[in-house]
């Protein structure tokens, strides 16, 4: 019995590798991954209404926490850095590491989806 058991376990391996892999997933662009994790907080247009954050229009090259008519918490408004695409990859993966006692709560771990959102950022230079 435990012959005919291991056979038919075989046979199922052997048809699960004949089977076609399905392709790989396609990887969110920027604009997207923006719009569902950023786009609640922060818009990237000046004419929307100022949301919880501020506007990420032109922030690479821009001085942190120097948006007018944005009040920043303290740390930030005192930050002396502008935002290049290194400071924005440590600031996604975790703000209160960049700047303590910022507001800020959302992590990204995932460094493919870091470098999608700040190429879609850089985009809107």
């Amino acid at each position: 019995m435990r012959g005919i058991v291991l056979g038919l376990c075989t046979a199922t391996v052997r048809v699960a590798e004949a089977q076609m892999p399905l392709p790989a997933a396609k990887p969110p662009d920027g604009a997207t991954l923006f719009k569902q994790q950023c786009a609640v907080c922060h818009t990237t247009n000046l004419s929307e209404p100022v949301r919880q954050g501020p506007p990420l229009v032109k922030i690479v090259g821009r001085t942190a926490g120097k948006v007018a008519g944005f009040r920043y918490s303290e740390n930030l408004a005192k930050a002396d850095f502008a935002w290049d695409e290194t400071k924005l990859d440590a600031w996604l993966t975790n703000p209160q590491a960049v700047i303590p006692g910022v507001v800020m709560v959302y992590r990204q771990a995932k460094p493919e989806t870091r470098a999608a959102i700040i190429a879609f950022l850089r985009e809107q230079n």
